[in-house]
Order: C-alpha cells, then structure tokens, then sequence
C-alpha cells in the first residue's frame, strides 16, 4: 500500500467507522469553547487542560486507543503494544487530538484538530467541524 494511500484509507476509515468518536470529540469542544468569555482565547493551556478533562469525564479518551488500533489495522499493519490513552500514542494538544502509532514504513499520525490557530493574532477558536488528517512521517 503506497504511502498516500495509507493516509486516503484511514481518513476515509476514521469518518466511516468512528463517527460517534469524532461527534463525540466535537461536543466535548464545544463544550470547552462554550466556557470561554470571547470567541477565542490566547494561549493553549486554555484549551489542552480543560479539553482533556472534558475527554476523560464522557470516556472519549479511553476510547481512542482503539481507535488508534483499528486505524493502524486498517492501513495493513500491526502495532507491537496495544496503545494507551497516553502519550505517545493519544496525546491532547491545543489544536485537538494526536493519534500516534509506529508501524513498518514510519509513524502514523492522524490528527483530529477541533480547534484553529490565528498565527497572526496567537489566539486560539473553535474550528467549524472537525479536520480529519493522516500523515505518515
């Protein structure tokens, strides 16, 4: 399987197969932005503290690990441990979720960001969605 492949093949798979997490990623967002006295907030600790809490309080990111693991299936390859909702594998950014595995041509990384940067401004807003990338690096 060509690299471009792999990445077309588990962003269509994480849409199809794992909607209710990614709906479930987008409310705990929502959630987070709700908070927040103005649309967007400076700084991502803003976001990741409170994001993660919002993600372990609904089960969301005991969830992820097997996302991760179907992903990487899903692509043609096997993960020598199982994943654990931790870092590497699940990691809370400011930007939104990073799912990490290590498999034969590189890391897989998929990205599932609910939240955008202003480079400009240095703030952080909720996104419209959720953007669904995969990447192998």
């Amino acid at each position: 399987m060509a690299d471009s492949s792999i990445e077309t093949t588990v962003e269509a798979h994480i849409h199809q197969e794992h909607a209710d997490v990614c709906s479930a990623i987008e409310v705990c967002a929502d959630a987070v932005a709700e908070t927040w006295s103005t649309p967007s907030v400076t700084g991502g600790r803003a976001i990741v503290d409170p994001f993660r809490t919002r993600l372990e309080r609904t089960g969301v990111l005991e969830r992820l690990p097997g996302v991760l693991a179907d992903l990487v299936v899903t692509a043609g390859y096997r993960l020598s441990a199982p994943p654990a909702p931790a870092p590497p594998y699940v990691v809370v950014t400011s930007r939104g979720v990073l799912l990490r595995a290590t498999i034969e041509p590189g890391r897989l990384v998929v990205e599932l960001e609910a939240f955008e940067l202003d480079p400009e401004r240095h703030t952080y807003s909720r996104r419209d969605g959720l953007a669904v990338s995969a990447s192998l690096r």
